[in-house]
């Protein structure tokens, strides 16, 4: 593992404990969009990995959109959502099995022009991404909502 991808998960690491620690915006958004912590297995170790994740509402799915801030490919963690059926999801102190449902077509337009609503910077990620159709996915609540550890 290169030193870039090393810091890259020591952060995501520092990111993930402080959200769980502290109520504080700056850990809770970024931009004016709220963080959910996604936990989904691995693709191929089933390793469990959780990572801050940016997300809108759409009825009572959460949101969630693999853009890696315009990069040519797509974040592992959505690499891994698209091989999953479900996840847990932490939005501040509340924990929630989900499922999952990576949108596709219409879909995934009507979702996409949503998200621009919400978070118009979005668009220039985008552009940003050289062609890479941006994926989203829907994250629907499986059973009762309880507290997180």
């Amino acid at each position: 593992m290169g030193v870039a991808n090393r810091m890259m998960r020591a952060g995501n690491a520092a990111h993930v404990a402080l959200y769980r620690r502290f109520d504080v915006g700056f850990l809770r958004s970024v931009r004016g969009m709220p963080i959910l912590l996604l936990t989904v297995a691995g693709r191929s170790s089933g390793t469990l990995r959780t990572s801050p994740v940016g997300y809108f509402r759409d009825g009572d799915a959460y949101v969630v959109c693999g853009s890696a801030g315009g990069a040519a490919a797509e974040p592992q963690w959505f690499r891994n959502l698209r091989h999953a059926d479900t996840a847990v999801i932490e939005v501040g102190d509340e924990r929630v099995e989900v499922a999952v449902a990576v949108a596709h077509g219409a879909e995934r337009d009507r979702l996409w022009r949503r998200l621009l609503e919400v978070a118009p910077f979005f668009g220039g990620y985008e552009a940003k991404a050289g062609g890479r159709v941006i994926p989203l996915a829907a994250l629907t609540p499986r059973a009762p909502r309880s507290a997180a550890p």
